[in-house]
């Protein structure tokens, strides 16, 4: 265990090292890499595209640079994925000079370990390729891109994360991190889930994504797309399941705010199309990003810490 340097976040101080509320979550983020870099023997980063992980990678790069990230990089690939989201996977770990490992919900599914869903979402099946894809690879601290604004299961569990030798959370679990003093003590098979953003905003993720220039995958963007009404979110038409009988199809100008996967991730109505017009619209917003366009979140009143338990992200 260390202890973080003492961060200065009140912007408007005339102190001549204060931070900016951006400069201490990145130096808060930075530490908290560096920290499970040198505590830990073998960390991993998930990347799903989403600017969530694109922001925790770019801070990866900025923690460690010149030299490279020390870690791989690991999706949990449903086989719904939006394909520009994919595209962007991949050529960023090209860019990079990044290894990825993929497990692919559909591998699991042709060889019987796992059902499809009557709903046809396939984001609650992760839970086994991505638990297993850690044990296999052993893996003892798994980066995730959780916030603690995201969703009320979220924003109880710490930063440093322990989960035992099947991946289970337990809440009751989990260590005191006062002070920012991380504690990454585990016992074999068991495993840390750390959230460097834990602390951030959706709204200070774009706000940073604009200052930094960060590249994004366009679906963030206003664009129009072919999608149809279900459950009360626009879902996008494709092969992948939708629509179904008695759900018609329209195009709409939409964009999305978070990227899941197409069976379980709705799009918003908006005109936003650059970055200054996004974190307007999020500046506005009375929704969570999770609240107002994920399927998987509306299945029970727990359903995120039911599948946090299990081993979810």
């Amino acid at each position: 265990m260390t202890t973080a340097a003492h961060l200065h976040a009140d912007s408007g101080s005339d102190a001549p090292y204060a931070l900016s509320h951006l400069d201490a979550l990145e130096s808060e983020a930075v530490h908290i890499f560096r920290e499970v870099a040198g505590e830990f023997e073998k960390p991993v980063v998930l990347f799903s595209g989403g600017k969530d992980s694109i922001v925790m990678l770019h801070l990866a790069l900025k923690a460690f640079a010149p030299a490279p990230v020390p870690f791989t990089l690991l999706h949990v690939d449903t086989g719904h994925n939006f394909p520009e989201v994919l595209e962007y996977r991949d050529r960023t770990v090209e860019r990079h000079g990044l290894r990825l490992h993929v497990a692919s919900v559909q591998d699991y599914i042709d060889a019987g370990k796992l059902r499809e869903r009557p709903d046809g979402t396939r984001n609650p099946l992760q839970t086994l390729p991505l638990t297993e894809a850690i044990q296999r690879l052993k893996f003892d601290a798994v980066f995730g891109g959780g916030r603690r604004d995201e969703e009320k299961a979220r924003a109880k569990e710490r930063v440093f994360s322990l989960r035992d030798e099947f991946s289970q959370w337990d809440p009751r679990r989990q260590r005191p991190e006062l002070w920012q003093l991380y504690n990454g003590r585990h016992a074999p098979g068991e495993h840390v889930r750390v959230f460097p953003l834990s602390n951030w905003t959706e709204l200070d993720v774009w706000q940073y994504i604009a200052r930094e220039g960060i590249e994004l995958p366009e679906i963030y963007f206003a664009h129009e797309r072919e999608v149809f009404s279900r459950n009360g979110m626009w879902l996008t038409a494709g092969a992948w399941g939708g629509a179904k009988e008695g759900e018609t199809t329209e195009t709409r100008l939409i964009r999305y705010r978070t990227v899941g996967d197409m069976s379980c991730t709705g799009a918003v109505d908006s005109d936003a199309a650059t970055l200054d017009a996004v974190i307007a619209e999020i500046a506005v917003s009375r929704l969570t990003e999770r609240g107002a366009t994920r399927a998987d979140d509306k299945m029970s009143e727990a359903a995120m810490e039911d599948r946090k338990r299990e081993g979810y992200f």
